[in-house]
């Protein structure tokens, strides 16, 4: 089992992404610690079904007691905090437009969880992990942060930031053993692609599929090993890395 006995939290960890990670990374013998706004009782029931174990609690991750509070939920429960996955977004239910024209409001809300929500939440879990000798911390990033998504400025500059973010803290948490690193998907069959895509939603799967080598859409479980890697002792001289899991799009 690559992640046996590691303690793990998962951000937004109800559904789709976040739940696929809970599932599998258990799955690798991890102790997992999920939050959400939304109720995290179907990935708490499917990881206790298959023998994991797992603690959950709700989360804002806009809210800094929150973060604490999870942080707290995880070193209570299990010890320590091995690993962090920021995966908590605004996404599924923006509302597209140009740029000129996307609503101030929820500009605001989206820079407020997809950016100070992970900036926030590595706050919380770093004391432990220093006390743990170390830890990886993996932000969800997105395609749309270099190769661009139109009508989407909000998304895309907000994954872009989690990307630079990454790169500054790894400097930062390196001397600590501190791992960071980010995880930049293409279009991933979700219920928050769904959303975010409506009606345009096959279409739009098809048009991002011809664009890569590998012309099929992801899927959620083609985002897990990567994010166990991440997280596992395999990648312990691995940090400020972006990952790209696009299928071949962007080619660094």
């Amino acid at each position: 089992m690559q992640l046996k006995d590691k303690v793990i939290i998962i951000t937004g960890g109800a559904r789709g992404l976040g739940k696929a990670y809970a599932e599998a990374m258990s799955a690798e013998g991890a102790n997992i610690v999920i939050g959400d706004v939304a109720d995290c009782s179907e990935t708490v029931a499917a990881v206790e079904a298959a023998g994991g174990r797992i603690a959950a609690a709700n989360l804002d991750v806009a809210d800094m007691a929150s973060c604490q509070a999870i942080a707290d939920l995880a070193v209570d429960k299990f010890g320590r905090i091995d690993g962090l996955v920021n995966n908590a977004a605004l996404y599924g239910n923006l509302k597209g437009g140009r740029f000129e024209t996307l609503d101030e409001g929820q500009w605001d809300a989206v820079m407020n969880v997809n950016i100070k929500g992970i900036w926030q939440m590595c706050k919380a879990a770093v004391a432990p992990m220093r006390q743990a000798a170390g830890g990886s911390i993996v932000n969800i990033s997105s395609l749309a942060a270099v190769y661009g998504l139109p009508y989407g400025l909000d998304y895309a500059m907000s994954k872009a930031a989690v990307i630079g973010m990454t790169r500054s803290m790894s400097r930062e948490l390196g001397r600590d053993l501190i791992r960071v690193n980010s995880v930049a998907p293409s279009a991933v069959k979700t219920e928050g692609t769904a959303e975010f895509m409506g009606e345009k939603l096959d279409k739009a799967l098809q048009v991002i599929a011809s664009g890569q080598a590998i012309q099929k859409n992801l899927n959620v479980d083609d985002l897990t090993g990567t994010v166990i890697y991440l997280t596992s002792d395999a990648s312990k001289f691995v940090t400020g890395q972006t990952l790209m899991v696009d299928g071949g799009t962007v080619l660094l």
